[in-house]
């Protein structure tokens, strides 16, 4: 099991909930990411509020995060189990423990971190 912060309706920080889910396997030139530090940016609350409407709900947010990779789809390249990455500007789900990213350009969406490097930490800017 892994958890996740989502919303089923629109309005302020309230209507956040962590839930229990359990992941699904990574499709195609997906990769799964056991997240370690999330990115929590303004426009969240936008996507939170119905400014920045979500596809459908319920939903996730957040869109950027750095953990350890868990488990790759078919067609993955440059990206094994175990890797330590970076990845921004995917879809809605990065406030989870878990996350599936699609891997749509590599190494511009999701990217290896250098192990000799610590873990990012991610703070506001």
């Amino acid at each position: 099991m892994a958890t996740r912060i989502e919303f089923h309706k629109h309005g302020g920080p309230e209507v956040l909930q962590t839930v229990e889910f359990t992941p699904t396997e990574p499709a195609e030139h997906e990769i799964q990411v056991e997240n370690k530090a999330i990115g929590i940016n303004f426009i969240d609350t936008y996507i939170r509020s119905g400014l920045y409407p979500p596809p459908s709900l319920p939903a996730g947010l957040g869109t950027e995060a750095a953990g350890v990779v868990s488990k790759v789809g078919n067609g993955v390249e440059h990206i094994r189990v175990g890797d330590r990455v970076v990845y921004a500007q995917s879809t809605l789900g990065a406030y989870s423990s878990v996350h599936n990213v699609p891997q749509i350009k590599p190494r511009f969406y999701l990217t290896p971190f250098p192990s000799n490097r610590r873990q990012p930490l991610f703070s506001r800017g």
